[in-house]
Parts: structure tokens; sequence; C-alpha cells
């Protein structure tokens, strides 16, 4: 079992950045497949991005260029390096694990991972 706390959210004017940070414990921290996922009000929940155990990412085309998903299993964290932030960005954001660690592909699917935080708030101002 691994829980996962987010932190880092805030509240930040468009153009600047904030990180997000996840940290895990559980010793299968280090072989989950970690992901970013948000939610905005009124909206669904959307994947924004995701790594590998290895290190290998996958972005949502929202975002890419501008966020940046990494992790250090040293330090069971996965990390969300957000830049250029705009108002539509604006959302609860969720760190999430999924078990599966040897999918062909890096899922995007909310359901597909088995551990997920309970989120922090991010709130880009015009």
């Amino acid at each position: 079992q691994v829980q996962l706390v987010e932190s880092g959210g805030g509240l930040v004017q468009a153009g600047g950045s904030l990180r997000l940070s996840c940290i895990g414990s559980g010793r299968t921290f280090s072989s989950c497949n970690m992901g970013w996922f948000r939610q905005a009000p009124g909206k669904e929940r959307e994947f924004v991005a995701a790594i590998r155990w290895s290190g290998e990412t996958y972005y949502v085309d929202s975002v890419k260029g501008r966020f940046t998903i990494s992790r250090d299993n040293a330090k069971n964290t996965v990390y969300l390096q957000m830049n250029s932030l705009k108002p539509e960005d604006t959302a609860v954001y969720y760190c999430a694990g999924d078990r599966i660690a040897y999918r062909p592909s890096l899922s995007d699917i909310w359901e597909e991972y088995d551990y997920r935080g309970q989120g922090t708030q991010v709130t880009v101002s015009s």
C-alpha cells in the first residue's frame, strides 16, 4: 500500500510558476508509475502528466512545454514543475500511483491508478 500527500499548491499570477510535490509512503513507491491529474470546478478530472518508474514521461498536449514531471525515488517523491501558468490551469491537482509498472504505455486513466492523494489547490489569477 502507498499513501500519497501533495503539497505546493497556492495562488499565483498568470505567467508565474509553482512546483507541486507528492510524497509517498511505502516501499513500493519506486516501482510505481506516477501521475498527476487535475479537476477544475464544474469539470471532469483530467490527466496532466505521468512518469514511469524508469523516468519515461507523458504529458497532455495542453501542458507540453510548460509543465515538467520528475521523480526522486530515493525521497519517494514526484514533482510537477509548472511554468507559464494560465488561468485555465486553475484546479485541484491530484497525485496518483499505478502499481502496474510494465504497461506498454503510461496510463492517462484515473481509474487505472491504484493510489491517490487528497489533492492540492492551484489558483492562477489573470
